[in-house]
């Protein structure tokens, strides 16, 4: 599988990486509902065979329980990937989630990753939110010095606007952004690209498939259905009149498969990687099984034609 360079880093990552959000469970906000830890495992262990060299995960996802489930797949494996993770959401003894950027507390974070992920050093680890904003300045200034220290190789962050990247560089340069970017939500090709392809900044983007929606397989049923603690029930492109929209995109993505052999869900992340200034995009996982529906997006292109059908269709039906 080819690389690519991650912005100002020596980390050259597959087009896909493996997304353990949904791999930490259910019982905590953001959560995907339940989930089989063994399923998790194999399908980390599958993405990996099939040469994907890289995870995306956090610290809150699960509450740690993420981490852990990483680290499962990797034991005994003698090549290992890249591993990313997160800091700043944090959570006290009754699970509540805050937000922290404060100096002390994203130590604490670090040395806590690296025990949960048995590792030595973090390939990257980023800030999650620019949470509290009038803290990123210090968060930023603690990363750069572990990296300096040797704790982590390279230092990014996540869902971070221009001006507030503006703000932190001047402490050190800034790797890579994680933002959303999907189809019905292409809101970082105004601003944020053009930074982050003037100033090396590798960009890896989270949710190509809208959370799931895009994958083919979503339906009003199965929405309807979803556990109670699976954080889709609230979240608006899942709801009118967004959800209406969407599952007729998904129509249009799942015609253009069709011509190609291909799942909407990968149509939905060639989208994503059809521009120059997106490294790569994080591939959420759950079962060996979702693989075979978005490993085809790392080398399938679309065409202009294809390009302009999404433009012309989402121009028709703005929401």
């Amino acid at each position: 599988m080819q690389t690519k360079q991650l912005g100002n880093s020596d980390l050259h990552i597959t087009p896909l990486g493996v997304g353990a959000w949904a791999m930490g469970g259910g019982g905590w906000a953001f959560a995907w509902g339940p989930q089989d830890d063994s399923e998790s495992i194999a399908a980390i262990r599958a993405a990996l065979d099939a040469g994907i060299n890289w995870i995306d995960t956090a610290a809150v996802y699960g509450l740690g329980h993420s981490e852990e489930v990483v680290a499962k797949a990797l034991e005994g494996r003698t090549q290992k990937p890249y591993v990313f993770t997160k800091c700043e959401r944090c959570w006290d003894e009754n699970r509540q989630i805050y937000k922290s950027l404060k100096s002390d507390s994203i130590r604490k974070e670090c040395e806590a990753s690296l025990r949960r992920l048995k590792l030595d050093v973090i390939d990257l680890y980023q800030i999650h939110w620019p949470e509290p904003e009038e803290d990123i300045e210090e968060g930023w200034e603690t990363m750069v010095r572990l990296k300096e220290e040797g704790k982590v190789r390279w230092v990014g962050v996540s869902n971070f606007n221009v001006a507030q990247m503006k703000r932190i560089q001047k402490f050190g340069p800034i790797t890579s952004l994680q933002p959303p970017y999907s189809i019905p939500s292409p809101d970082v090709e105004a601003a944020a690209m053009p930074y982050c392809a003037e100033n090396n900044i590798g960009m890896i983007v989270y949710s190509p498939m809208k959370s799931g929606l895009l994958t083919g397989k979503m339906t009003r049923e199965r929405i309807e259905n979803l556990p109670a603690d699976d954080f889709r029930k609230n979240a608006l492109s899942f709801k009118e009149p967004h959800l209406t929209r969407n599952l007729a995109l998904v129509e249009l993505i799942r015609e253009i498969g069709n011509r190609h052999g291909r799942m909407p869900g990968e149509v939905a992340i060639a989208w994503a990687l059809r521009r120059p200034e997106i490294t790569a995009a994080i591939v959420g996982l759950r079962s060996p099984a979702q693989l075979e529906g978005v490993i085809g997006a790392a080398t399938f292109r679309l065409s202009p034609e294809e390009i302009a059908e999404i433009a012309a269709f989402m121009t028709a039906n703005p929401v």
